[in-house]
């Protein structure tokens, strides 16, 4: 039974029953950890109601939207469900009072002048002829023509990198999944000379990261993060889509985009082509990839001819 522990203390009891199984719950660890002290703050005590959920949903969350209280309700299930075993009257709102927890935003995609101007905007980084703007516009470069994650592209090492047989290896990646991404003959060209640069500051060995923090080490997310931030105010972008600012992981986002309208534009089999796209980028499941067709409106119309052909085909022998 669940009265005589506190909220705190189960939490960390479950929290430790899902890492063990492998489960990392960084965000889903620190709201529920979070959940558990407001609880224990306000003398809760006994079983998990609705009305101490509810309270926490909407009393804590910054931004107290329905979709964010939705998000921090979904987070909380889990918990719920561990507490139910230990105790059956626990209770948890069994509907959905703030509606869906799950929306994707149209990213923005970045035209072919943008992308130049953001390379060229990188390689004039200080200092003039050092490392630091080769680092940074290649990462850009090469993000925007494979479509790897951030995280993907920081991540690498020197042996990652195979010039000869033009590809990468991308290891353990977000979900613990390594793959080959063959690579373009001129991401090999840019590749090579970035390595040329790379080699006068430190060695190049298997280990060693492909990217290189000025600490000697693998750059830091923040710290790109932080460039890129510079770039973009000095460019004076505004975001098209559905996020405030344009992302560095759009480019991700145009890559996929790009791609598929290449297909559609050249007769390709859409269907197999993506089945190749979404093992390429990394996607756990290719309805992720297809997302694209209607979650973006560059690509509605190639979703929306695909429908008038699909609604053709069907209704082809119907007679009024």
């Amino acid at each position: 039974m669940t009265g005589a522990r506190t909220m705190i203390s189960l939490a960390k009891d479950y929290l430790s029953e899902r890492r063990a199984l492998g489960f990392v719950l960084r965000m889903e660890g620190h709201y529920i950890t979070t959940f558990a002290l407001f609880a224990d703050e306000r003398g809760h005590s006994g079983p998990l109601t609705n009305e101490i959920v509810l309270n926490w949903v909407q009393g804590q969350a910054k931004r107290p939207s329905p979709f964010s209280c939705a998000r921090r309700l979904e987070v909380l299930r889990p918990f719920a469900r561990y507490l139910a075993r230990l105790d059956p009257d626990t209770e948890f709102p069994q509907t959905a009072p703030f509606g869906r927890s799950h929306r994707r935003l149209a990213p923005h995609i970045y035209s072919e002048q943008e992308i130049c101007d953001l390379v060229a905007a990188a390689w004039r980084l200080g200092p003039e002829g050092g490392l630091r703007p080769a680092t940074y516009a290649t990462i850009i470069e090469l993000i925007a023509a494979t479509g790897l994650r951030r995280s993907e592209a920081l991540h690498l090492r020197c042996s990652d990198v195979d010039l000869d047989g033009a590809f990468l290896t991308v290891r353990n990646t977000k979900f613990r999944k390594s793959r080959h991404v063959p690579i373009h003959v001129t991401v090999v060209a840019e590749l090579r000379r970035y390595l040329a640069v790379r080699a006068r500051h430190d060695a190049l060995t298997e280990d060693s990261p492909l990217f290189l923090s000025p600490a000697g080490g693998f750059i830091a997310k923040r710290r790109i993060n932080k460039v890129f931030q510079k770039l973009r105010t000095n460019l004076g972008w505004t975001a098209r889509g559905g996020h405030g600012e344009v992302r560095i992981h759009d480019l991700r986002h145009t890559f996929i985009c790009r791609r598929i309208q290449l297909w559609h534009e050249h007769g390709a089999n859409i269907d197999n082509a993506m089945a190749a796209l979404s093992t390429y980028v990394g996607h756990a499941k290719i309805s992720d990839t297809y997302w694209y067709l209607t979650g973006v409106p560059e690509l509605m119309a190639v979703a929306g001819k695909r429908f008038e052909l699909f609604a053709s085909t069907v209704g082809g022998d119907r007679h009024d």
